[in-house]
């Protein structure tokens, strides 16, 4: 749930069992995968079929992300921990809905697994703002839009966890490409020749790219372009145990980083 930090968070291996090395460059080409083999949205987002998962030139599409170990382990941890939760998004959503007018919830349209789009749910951290055909501006340091409570819960990737109820409709998983607006999406598109093959996998509620240094704004298109190796390294070579050491990381992140803003 984490989208930079320091060059040293990249390089701390041992830490977090989590590589954080710099990622392979990005493949070209496309991945491939059967036809019968697709995610589709549900509680129960698993493959169709058992079939295999086809090789392209450009890179392997992990089979581990159309398993059902890895649906089992969302559907575990989401629910267990929208339990758990519940109190402090019962707080959190009163103290949003008394700080500032509007609604405790943001719904924002992105873009998931096969290019298609859902809706995706955090807590609103920024004042509403009046609806705009321009392009989504990306949060940065110091932004006005941003109330004072709205800076605490974005420090702490609270206004992520609302994403649990994408993970449980099966739009999203815990581990995968960071979900990004439909607008940034057909920006990049054009400007990365292989920024669509981030959409093989189901968008994550954190990911490798975010665990090592490569979150917050992109104002370069060279950080775009370092996000994204990251994002197709995971998704050539995705595991229960990668999956796992992800996820650990990332509630360290939530905890200790002073990147987030």
């Amino acid at each position: 749930m984490m989208d930079s930090a320091s060059q040293n968070r990249v390089d701390s291996n041992s830490k977090s069992g989590v590589d954080r090395s710099r990622p392979r460059a990005p493949v070209r080409g496309t991945f491939v995968a059967d036809r019968t083999k697709a995610y589709y949205p549900g509680f129960w987002a698993v493959p169709k079929s058992g079939s295999q998962v086809c090789d392209s030139e450009s890179g392997t599409l992990s089979p581990y992300l159309l398993s059902y170990r890895k649906r089992v382990l969302d559907i575990c941890v989401a629910a267990t921990a929208l339990v758990i939760l519940s109190p402090l998004f019962l707080t959190v959503g009163l103290i949003i809905r008394l700080g500032s007018p509007g609604p405790a919830l943001f719904r924002q349209t992105r873009t998931g697994t096969g290019g298609r789009p859902f809706t995706v749910y955090k807590f609103r951290s920024m004042q509403v703002q009046p609806p705009s055909r321009t392009i989504v501006a990306q949060a940065r340091r110091g932004d006005e839009r941003i109330t004072s409570f709205g800076r605490f819960i974005r420090r702490t990737s609270i206004d992520e966890l609302p994403q649990m109820l994408n993970v449980l409709n099966g739009t999203m998983s815990l581990v995968g490409p960071r979900p990004h607006a439909v607008e940034h999406d057909a920006y990049y598109t054009t400007r990365i020749a292989n920024y669509p093959l981030r959409f093989a996998a189901l968008p994550g509620l954190s990911g490798l790219a975010q665990v090592s240094g490569a979150r917050g704004s992109t104002p370069r298109l060279e950080d775009m372009e370092r996000r994204l190796a990251y994002d197709l390294n995971y998704i050539q070579s995705a595991s229960l145990r990668s999956d796992l050491r992800i996820l650990a990381a990332t509630i360290r992140e939530m905890l200790l980083s002073t990147s987030a803003y």
